[in-house]
């Protein structure tokens, strides 16, 4: 516990610097680019729309059910597709961050843990502008802004909360064992299929063991609840408490176990350069 409260003391103190990271950062990764950051929101949408065109039309996909309110399957699949992203960026260059920025670090006098921190918080300055996009289109798809939308900003903290407590984990690991972030790679990607990003698990009620196993994903959560947000159709972390519950005693697990293991090796980073 003492690793897990050094760790969120760090972020606490070092938050006006994790900010001027992030934009700095964000910035300096699109400078050589003629569009610049546009390309952060082009590149998440063409895969959408190459989803979208396999899923939907070419399989006819037909409308989805969210608690009593049919959905059609391109706005569904909008909602929760952009977290996804959201989650699969920030889990991958997390797990890569601390290795990829050893000399600067050996350089640089601020806590290690900082790192996936601040390359999480990048891709959340991203995310919020594809979220706005979102809703700009679902608005015109007739899924109008309500009341529950006030669950965004649940979901958003829900979602930086796990990555960055998944990140510690894996920058660690990928650090000290670089085939680590190539296996990560592979099993997040994996992940998209069994998120319920693409299709319902509850196509699987057939299958009880299977889709609750599948369920068990804190991925399908935050997708879930940003689905019942935008379309209203449910105060999701209320009316599945106990998968609130679940998903945050996870969190904290997660959190607990990165901390200590980035406490424990940080000290042994450098010797990797």
């Amino acid at each position: 516990m003492k690793a897990t409260w050094a760790v969120l003391k760090e972020q606490i103190m070092h938050f006006y610097l994790i900010s001027r990271l992030s934009l700095y950062e964000i910035k300096s990764k699109n400078k050589n680019n003629y569009l610049g950051m546009t390309w952060e929101i082009i590149n998440p949408t063409i895969q959408l729309i190459i989803y979208w065109f396999v899923f939907s039309t070419i399989r006819a996909r037909e409308p989805i059910e969210m608690n009593g309110v049919e959905i059609p399957f391109f706005p569904w699949l909008l909602a929760g597709f952009f977290i996804w992203i959201f989650s699969y960026q920030s889990i991958i260059q997390g797990s890569n961050s601390i290795y990829t920025r050893l000399k600067m670090l050996s350089k640089m006098n601020f806590p290690m843990s900082v790192i996936p921190n601040y390359i999480i918080y990048t891709n959340l300055y991203i995310h919020i502008g594809l979220l706005i996009l979102s809703i700009v289109v679902l608005n015109f798809m007739g899924f109008y802004i309500s009341v529950y939308y006030v669950q965004l900003f649940y979901f958003l903290l829900s979602a930086y909360c796990l990555l960055f407590a998944i990140s510690l984990i894996t920058s660690t690991i990928s650090t000290i064992i670089r085939d680590f972030h190539m296996l990560l790679n592979s099993v997040v990607r994996m992940l998209l299929y069994l998120s319920g990003v693409l299709w319902p698990l509850t196509l699987l009620s057939d299958f009880p063991l299977i889709e609750n196993i599948m369920k068990l994903n804190p991925i399908y959560y935050l997708v879930e609840g940003y689905r019942a947000s935008l379309f209203g159709t449910e105060w999701y972390l209320i009316t599945n408490w106990q998968y609130t519950l679940f998903f945050w005693a996870l969190v904290i697990v997660l959190f607990i176990i990165g901390s200590s293991l980035h406490v424990k090796f940080r000290r042994h980073f450098i010797d990797y350069l």
